[in-house]
């Protein structure tokens, strides 16, 4: 890894919570909006009511 490395970053739009680039979502990293399948089900429910 190089020392100067800054992961790619989104902010998922349910959660409001930062999550980073994975190998899996290598192909459709651009397409990816949600952080977990969680949020992706939640998403039109509004923001997810925290714990």
């Amino acid at each position: 890894m190089h020392r100067n490395f800054e992961p790619r970053r989104k902010i998922c739009p349910v959660c409001q919570r930062p999550f980073t680039w994975r190998r899996k979502w290598a192909a459709s990293w651009d397409d990816v909006k949600y952080c977990s399948r969680r949020c992706r089900g939640l998403r039109n429910q509004g923001k997810r009511k925290s714990p």
